[in-house]
């Protein structure tokens, strides 16, 4: 039998036959949940690591009010030069509730230190002008920027660029499907989950597949004991299979 990892086009069709299959559960196409300028999202998506949804987004509205900035199209906004030249304490402080806020404040303001060097000023408007490669290579020469942050700025953002995401999510049900072998990290995982998309996808396709990954992962293929007896990708999943030949050797 062919080793499915030494076959791209046989992954390539099963990836795009999970893709439907979760869409059709969690409908596509799915909606953005906010629309942030780069920068922001950057900040948000730096404060999100290994935190849950709330409180990065409690510590993100903090850092907006403790240091605002002048509202544009109605929307409000943050000082990040403000930011960027606080006492590090006090942004640990205004963003307590994240996990280690005492890592995430000095990353943070090193980051804001290193874009104005590079841009003269605070803003990515730099990004508009590059290929998602280039983008994504911008942003990880910043420090403490891997694959995850960079895709999330370019898919996330107001950019809405055609970048693939994978959170622990997403990764847990790719190398359950059989998409990634496990040894995969995430980091590295990046790259050859999204070569298994179509190229000609836009960004809301493959925002899409981010999406249904990770919340099939959040609602169904859980990190311990994952539903399998409601999983619609049972039947293309060797791990839910591996799971069920105990109960096939009791019948």
């Amino acid at each position: 039998m062919t080793d499915l990892f030494t076959d791209p086009a046989a992954l390539r069709a099963k990836a795009l036959e999970i893709h439907r299959l979760l869409c059709r559960i969690h409908g596509c196409p799915v909606p953005y949940f906010h629309s942030l300028d780069p920068l922001s999202e950057l900040v948000s998506s730096l404060l999100s690591h290994r935190t849950r949804n709330a409180a990065s987004g409690a510590a993100f509205k903090a850092l907006r009010k403790r240091w605002p900035g002048q509202p544009s199209t109605g929307q409000s906004s943050t000082d990040w030069a403000a930011v960027r030249d606080a006492p590090t304490t006090e942004v640990e402080a205004v963003i307590a509730g994240v996990t280690w806020p005492e890592q995430k404040a000095p990353r943070i303001q090193a980051i804001l230190r290193r874009i104005t060097e590079r841009t003269g000023g605070l803003s990515l408007d730099v990004l508009n002008d590059l290929s998602v490669p280039e983008a994504r290579a911008w942003l990880e020469a910043l420090p403490g920027v891997g694959p995850k942050t960079s895709a999330a700025v370019l898919s996330f953002s107001t950019l809405r660029r055609a970048a693939l995401p994978v959170d622990s999510h997403h990764h847990r049900v790719a190398v359950r499907t059989g998409l990634i072998p496990a040894s995969l990290a995430v980091g590295p995982s990046h790259a050859v989950l999204a070569a298994q998309l179509p190229p000609e996808w836009d960004a809301q396709r493959v925002y899409d597949n981010h999406e249904v990954m990770m919340l099939h992962g959040q609602r169904c293929c859980y990190h311990r004991d994952p539903a399998c007896d409601r999983c619609v990708l049972l039947d293309l999943c060797p791990t839910g299979q591996a799971r069920r030949e105990p109960e096939r050797a009791r019948a």
